[in-house]
């Protein structure tokens, strides 16, 4: 019998290797997996790669810094592939000293990256950056008389991710905007850890609402949160 959940966290997050490259799913708070994201802080595994929309929040006065920061601030991430670094943030701190290494890409194309790399697609030709600093070492061609950069695929070691609804089989439904980058990041991981706010029966979701198949999904763990509305 295929049962993808998992028991603790402890069991979701186990053998994380250092210099894992993770994906980090979310738009700002919206679609965050903070539950597993804590769970990779107590995990200890170090030297990640994160990617991930925006590294950091911007630094609030009386707020404490998000997960994020924190695993950078212990100095346990080498680099984050991202759409921002905010230069009021840990991230901004750390780049700026030379102790993080940050490689920027434009929101669209980091979207694209990943989902080639789910769809086994090894590269593609964007206009997205040509002619800029984000165009530099990579091979230019011309469609339609525009001149388009080679962008490679994203693929990740692991994905963490956050899901409203899932079943045994990893069968995922999202709420809402929280699908942002969790659907395509789930894809393109060798591992796909998820927490879900709300379990079912198989066959209970409606194949029309599974937004990622099982097939995609490695471990759940259930965290309750909410009323659970079954979608149609």
């Amino acid at each position: 019998m295929i049962d993808k959940f998992v028991r603790s966290m402890a069991e979701a997050m186990a053998g994380i290797p250092d210099g894992a490259t993770v994906m980090m799913p979310g738009f700002g708070e919206v679609g965050a997996p903070n539950a597993l994201l804590e769970g990779l802080l107590e995990q200890g595994a170090t030297n990640l790669t994160l990617v991930i929309n925006s590294a950091g929040r911007l630094r609030v006065p009386g707020k404490p810094p998000n997960v994020v920061a924190r695993l950078i601030d212990q100095g346990r991430v080498r680099k984050v592939i991202t759409s921002f670094v905010r230069a009021n943030s840990v991230a901004g701190d750390w780049v700026r000293d030379g102790r993080l290494q940050a490689e920027v890409i434009p929101q669209g194309t980091l979207a694209e990256r990943i989902r080639a790399a789910g769809a086994g697609i090894p590269a593609f030709f964007t206009p997205t950056g040509a002619g800029t600093l984000i165009a530099e070492g990579k091979e230019v061609r011309e469609y339609q008389g525009r001149p388009c950069i080679l962008e490679e695929a994203l693929p990740g070691d692991v994905a963490l991710i956050e899901a409203w609804m899932a079943d045994r089989w990893g069968n995922l439904t999202y709420r809402e905007t929280g699908q942002n980058f969790n659907p395509i990041m789930a894809m393109a991981a060798k591992l796909t850890i998820v927490q879900t706010h709300n379990a079912v029966d198989l066959g209970m979701l409606p194949a029309n609402a599974i937004h990622t198949p099982g097939i995609y999904v490695n471990r759940v763990l259930h965290l309750p949160v909410g009323d659970p509305v079954l979608p149609r």
